[in-house]
């Protein structure tokens, strides 16, 4: 793909979310940091047993996933992705990524409404909205993951992004998560909610212990 001004880079810097007083709120991901998790820990100690860094390895994956978020998101704005900050391997595997949703989207009608939209709730927390749009006629909330299993905390993710456009007034009729696998042996998977009620009462449950352990420090 083609370098241009347009797109951002890897390098660029964590969105910071504020209130409109100018409060600074933590962002969604920030916020489920209180979670515990535990198939993470196993994860790096495999790869411990096998002689590699997991942090290396964990940011190696993390540009891919990276890269291939931005190729989708620029596909949606009729845009080149700069590719410049990445290695050929790292473009070769964002690229299978990109192939894989270039697959999916052929038996898909989508009408994009936002991409990559940053948003704060009055709540007190904010998130990038991957994608909202009318999904074969639905109003869909869409979120792209890399990697090689969907975990529970990726719908409190979904949800809290849900509160989100509600807040705005968009309804969300549904919301999937697409992981996206870098190759063959990660494959592609699809997984569609309707209600997320539960989900944003666990989000809801870790905002409140996120700002009570911020006071208590």
């Amino acid at each position: 793909m083609n370098k241009t001004k347009d797109a951002p880079k890897k390098s660029k810097a964590h969105i910071r979310y504020e209130l409109p007083d100018g409060t600074k709120v933590p962002g969604v991901t920030t916020v489920l940091g209180v979670l515990n998790k535990p198939a993470l820990v196993i994860w790096a100690n495999r790869l411990g047993l096998q002689g590699i860094d997991s942090s290396k390895y964990r940011d190696e994956m993390a540009d891919i996933g990276t890269l291939a978020h931005q190729m989708i998101i620029d596909h949606f704005n009729k845009i080149a992705t700069d590719t410049s900050d990445y290695s050929e391997t790292q473009i070769d595997l964002a690229e299978n990524c990109l192939l894989s949703f270039y697959e999916w989207e052929k038996g898909h009608d989508i009408k994009v409404i936002m991409a990559e939209a940053p948003l704060v709730s009055e709540l007190g927390f904010g998130g990038t909205i991957d994608c909202y749009c009318m999904l074969d006629g639905v109003a869909t909330l869409l979120d792209f993951k890399t990697g090689k299993a969907i975990y529970p905390e990726m719908f409190y993710q979904l949800a809290a992004y849900a509160e989100l456009l509600r807040e705005r007034g968009y309804l969300v009729s549904a919301s999937r998560i697409l992981r996206i696998g870098r190759d063959n042996d990660e494959g592609f998977e699809e997984r569609t909610v309707g209600k997320l009620d539960k989900q944003w009462e666990m989000f809801a449950h870790c905002l409140a212990i996120y700002n009570l352990q911020r006071e208590l420090k």
